[in-house]
């Protein structure tokens, strides 16, 4: 199905939204691997940085940047559990990210096709090659069982869940 590589460095994004989960923090995660080694790792964080830019992606890329010691990280790949929303697909576009690769698509916020393409815009000087689906039912199953144990808490307001109509894990 897909590159042995690639779900391995999902797998590694998988990790990080299950640290996310454990910290009450929507469950996703994201890598930046650069020949071979990740560079940059992150998992959301919006809750406990009450600050709503501190999403996996974006968190990924500024470690990522921090470890490269330049902002451009051309020739580098990103892997996230969930379709990137416009925010994070912006960063990967500035960010000169060769590819991102993700699970499922975010029918409500996604950025790299779902909802808005920031990453193939025509009228942008840097297209990013984007590859869907690597490990698409086990990142949906980690965002479902999340959602599932904050409606048993009663607190389904306080996120927007991205598979309310796809039932239950």
């Amino acid at each position: 199905m897909f590159d042995v590589d690639h779900e391995h460095w999902m797998r590694i994004a998988l990790d990080e939204a299950m640290r996310g989960a454990e910290e009450g923090e929507v469950p996703v995660g994201a890598v930046v691997v650069f020949e071979g080694r990740v560079l940059g790792r992150g998992h959301n964080r919006t809750v406990a940085t009450h600050d709503a830019t501190a999403h996996a992606e974006v968190l990924a890329i500024g470690a990522a940047g921090e470890a490269l010691g330049d902002w451009r990280l051309a020739g580098a790949d990103l892997y996230a559990t969930l379709e990137p929303c416009a925010m994070c697909a912006g960063a990967i576009q500035l960010s000169r990210l060769r590819r991102v690769i993700f699970g499922p698509r975010d029918p409500k916020f996604g950025g790299c096709g779902s909802v808005v393409d920031v990453l193939q815009q025509p009228r942008l000087n840097h297209q990013v090659e984007i590859l869907e689906g690597v490990l698409a039912d086990e990142s949906r199953f980690v965002l479902r069982r999340f959602f599932q144990e904050l409606r048993k808490q009663g607190r389904e307001a306080a996120v927007v869940d991205p598979f309310p109509d796809d039932g239950d894990a």
